[in-house]
């Protein structure tokens, strides 16, 4: 009886073996995490990329397997290198391209005319070390990944890069808000959610010509959420909770020092007065009750 039920025993040990060699080469998978799925560190820097685009009609470049191609952003001259930012760190970034030559002109036309958008781009997560020459010939590196092809790779920036075409230069507001907002640490900590770029009105519009420079300059701010603050306070007559608060404690802190200031200086002073015009009737009058009755008078009747 036994003879039978060895064949069975043998399997049910060999798929045990088998599953406790899959569940072993999965954590150490798992355990291998790669540089791609780790998030940003506070202070850690993040490359802009943006989309490239032909300079006669502004429509964007593909290479021959159809995917849109990024380029680095110009390179600051503050840094010698192209744009970046600096994770949860909120700061002004001086970015001056030294040189605007013919073609950048003609993209800068596009861009302020809103014909094409100025498409950015940042990882969403640090990208992993670029592969080597081997790893790329042998097929061991998914390079897709790199390239930033799959959605959840790169984070959009849309640029809105505000200003007026004139015939012979261009008017741009060099002045940008960058707004960043990373993933709550509870569900993804290190990652960016969104990010949005727009020329604000902090100053005149630059002129611009072919052969001039073109001074931008970031002020970028980070949230902890996807969620806004509220900044707005109300104008002309809006009533808040917080204005109502500040009116009843205002009139509360009036009415007490009023009180304090009639109890402890006009009430006493008032008594005073009253009192000494008592006290001065009575001596003025020279009778009883401060009306002038005479000490003469001694009734009705005729003095002699």
């Amino acid at each position: 009886m036994a003879v039978p039920q060895l064949p069975l025993l043998w399997r049910s040990i060999l798929v045990l073996y088998a599953a406790l060699c899959t569940t072993s080469t999965a954590a150490a998978e798992t355990s291998q995490t790669p540089l791609s799925q780790a998030g940003y560190k506070v202070g850690q820097t993040i490359p802009v990329s943006c989309l490239n685009r032909t300079t006669d009609t502004g429509e964007h470049i593909t290479d021959a397997s159809g995917e849109l191609l990024y380029t680095p952003f110009p390179i600051c001259n503050e840094t010698g290198k192209p744009l970046e930012l600096i994770f949860g760190v909120e700061k002004d970034i001086n970015c001056t391209i030294d040189f605007v030559d013919d073609p950048f002109f003609h993209l800068l036309e596009f861009y302020v005319h809103n014909d094409a958008p100025l498409t950015c781009r940042i990882p969403t997560k640090p990208l992993p070390p670029s592969p080597s020459k081997e790893e790329f010939e042998k097929g061991t590196t998914d390079l897709t990944e790199g390239q930033g092809s799959l959605s959840d790779v790169y984070t959009p920036m849309v640029v809105a890069l505000a200003g007026t075409l004139q015939l012979s230069h261009l008017h741009v507001s060099t002045s940008l808000n960058v707004l960043v907002h990373a993933a709550p640490k509870s569900v993804a900590p290190g990652t960016i959610a969104a990010a949005t770029a727009y020329s604000i009105s902090r100053e005149p519009p630059t002129r611009i010509v072919i052969g001039d420079s073109l001074p931008l300059r970031f002020s970028v701010r980070w949230y902890p959420n996807t969620s806004l603050p509220s900044g707005w306070t109300g104008v002309g007559g809006h009533l808040t909770f917080s204005t109502l608060v500040y009116c009843l404690i205002s009139a509360g802190a009036s009415a007490a020092i009023c009180l304090a200031y009639f109890r402890g200086v006009e009430l006493p002073r008032r008594l005073k007065s009253h009192g000494k015009d008592r006290v001065g009737g009575i001596e003025r009058g020279g009778g009883l009750g401060g009306y002038g009755i005479s000490n003469g008078y001694y009734g009705p009747g005729k003095r002699d």
